[in-house]
């Protein structure tokens, strides 16, 4: 196992001994002589919408995370880009010029905003990327093993075919976009499982991770290699996943491959109940985000230990190297085990799930 997979356990220890009070990473403000108070301002900048995680949860919880940790005096000052790196770049500099405490940052392109993040660095601002792992001298990062993400997939992916693994069967790959380091992490796992094992007939990386240019990019791919031959698609997330279904819908496919996908949206999950999507990764939302809380709080807040305790794994980017990190677990999920994933974290009720068109999906899957 590589060391990036059994560190995640030693970092999930390490939050598990904070959260019961043993490192004191997420107790009270009040407990130590910190160099800034409760009333700090945090920056978040979220990168897109078409992914709904981020508005739908994300942020929310971010949020709600920073205001307990402050006896509600912290605030958080939001902006989401819309996948425009330039929109990006103005909204730090704008939180640069606001002097906020600390940047919490989820880059749209991770080396166009390093001049961004320098200069924040100069303004005495700390940087923490979230979910993405942005270029330039940033404090720390925190996301999920995103190669272990592209591997779960790989192997799902496999498992589809069962018996009919054979390397002259013909998948498409849909990856995520050039410009997303985490793409490419996911990409380069997904690769590890399936290489020489399968024949990559089409791959693509998928401008802005847009459902739409996934759809056309599908369709392209049906005509080059004719739908009936195409055994599986390797999704990197669930928007494209949703796009692919269109095309093969559009392409008169009734019966649909396997299809990959990342990030457990709602539609996703209703998706794999009535098989038109094989699987998604589901990634814990609320402990990255209170995770990232808690980080960006400790870290303005001078409480060296705690923030210590959050950040035990080391990460290099294209820029700097041994960066603090912490990396959150993932799961597969599918139809099996729904209920024990995303219901019993909160994500979405049975009814959330389980509205008139699913119902009959649901109770076979023995979702109640």
């Amino acid at each position: 196992m590589r060391r990036i997979a059994i560190s995640v356990a030693a970092t999930s220890m390490s939050v598990m001994l904070a959260g019961c009070g043993v490192l004191n990473a997420t107790g009270s403000s009040d407990d130590a002589s910190p160099s800034k108070g409760n009333d700090v301002t945090v920056g978040l900048l979220l990168p897109e919408k078409a992914n709904t995680r981020y508005e739908q949860f994300d942020y929310p919880i971010f949020k709600k995370k920073v205001e307990s940790l402050t006896d509600d005096r912290g605030k958080v000052q939001y902006a989401n880009a819309e996948a425009s790196a330039d929109k990006q770049a103005s909204q730090l500099q704008q939180m640069i010029d606001d002097k906020v405490d600390v940047i919490v940052l989820d880059a749209v392109d991770a080396h166009a905003i390093a001049d961004g993040v320098q200069k924040a660095k100069d303004a005495g601002i700390p940087v923490i990327a979230y979910d993405r792992l942005a270029e330039g001298p940033i404090d720390a990062y925190i996301s999920f093993d995103n190669e272990l993400v592209g591997e779960v997939q790989g192997r799902s992916l496999l498992e589809s075919l069962g018996d009919e693994l054979s390397i002259t069967k013909k998948i498409v790959m849909m990856n995520g976009s050039s410009t997303d380091p985490n793409a490419k992490q996911f990409k380069a796992g997904a690769l590890s499982e399936l290489k020489g094992k399968v024949t990559i007939a089409k791959s693509y990386d998928t401008k802005d991770w847009k459902p739409e240019n996934a759809e056309a990019n599908m369709a392209g791919a049906i005509q080059a290699i004719g739908a009936d031959d195409i055994a599986a698609v390797y999704s990197a997330n669930d928007g494209m996943a949703g796009g692919i279904v269109e095309a093969l819908q559009a392409a008169g496919v009734t019966e649909l491959p396997p299809i990959t996908g990342q990030d457990a949206e709602l539609a996703a999950v209703q998706r794999i109940l009535v098989g038109q999507q094989y699987m998604s990764v589901y990634k814990s939302y609320p402990q990255e985000a209170e995770s990232a809380a808690e980080m960006a709080v400790a870290k303005v807040q001078g409480r060296d230990i705690q923030f210590d305790a959050l950040t035990r794994e080391r990460v290099d980017s294209p820029t700097h190297q041994d960066i603090p990190a912490q990396l959150v677990p993932v799961v597969a999920l599918t139809k099996d085990n729904i209920e024990d994933t995303v219901v019993a974290d909160d994500i979405y009720t049975v009814e959330d799930i389980c509205t008139a068109k699913y119902k009959a999906a649901c109770s076979a899957a023995g979702l109640k």
